[in-house]
């Protein structure tokens, strides 16, 4: 079995990733495990960049394989903003209902109701001989200036899928998962992982 740490101590991160390897021969377990280690600086300009440079700096301090994911927002009308900002859009400590009040000041702002945008997520895998995996996925949609929806979080209530006539805050977890940008990437990342471990 392969030893991967996965870097987050978000349970709910955590589970899916377990989830989503569950045929492969290796051992997923959280940076939780590893006690305090200081966080990685992610000042890259892209979701891969940062991915990478998590994975990398986890490997180097668990000496462990590990598997690291940026993602985010990306809104059309804003130029792809707030992209690798989507968790701090609204400023450092902002939480969802400061960043999801911002993204429709800005909408609002440029006279949009709507904008195309998506959802995206990479994966890195750093093994411990520094060899690396990505793996991205994209969910596209609308983000809209009007929320619909209780469940998920960040912009959920914001981001409607027109095939499915909803927001991602109006699908229960499983339904989400089928069709989440962290889905598709983890399970691209399955398949590449796959042919690594051969």
């Amino acid at each position: 079995m392969k030893k991967i740490v996965i870097a987050t101590k978000n349970k709910g991160k955590v589970r899916e990733m377990i989830d989503a390897f569950a045929g492969l021969p290796v051992e997923l377990i959280s940076l939780a495990e590893f006690g305090d280690l200081p966080d990685a600086v992610e000042d890259g300009q892209t979701f891969a960049e940062n991915a990478r440079i998590k994975a990398r700096f986890y490997a180097k301090q668990t000496g462990c394989a590990c598997l690291a994911d940026d993602s985010g927002l990306e809104v059309d009308a804003l130029g792809g903003a707030p992209g690798v900002y989507s968790a701090r859009f609204a400023g450092e400590n902002a939480d969802d209902d400061a960043n999801n009040k911002k993204l429709c000041r800005e909408l609002e702002a440029l006279g949009c109701l709507e904008s195309e945008g998506r959802y995206r997520c990479v994966l890195a895998f750093v093994d411990e001989a520094g060899q690396e995996l990505l793996s991205d996925g994209v969910c596209e949609g609308l983000v809209r200036t009007k929320a619909a929806g209780s469940e998920g979080f960040g912009y959920d209530p914001y981001f409607f899928v027109p095939e499915l006539g909803c927001t991602m805050a109006q699908l229960q977890l499983e339904e989400k998962k089928q069709i989440s940008h962290r889905g598709a990437a983890l399970r691209a990342m399955s398949t590449r992982l796959a042919g690594y471990l051969k």
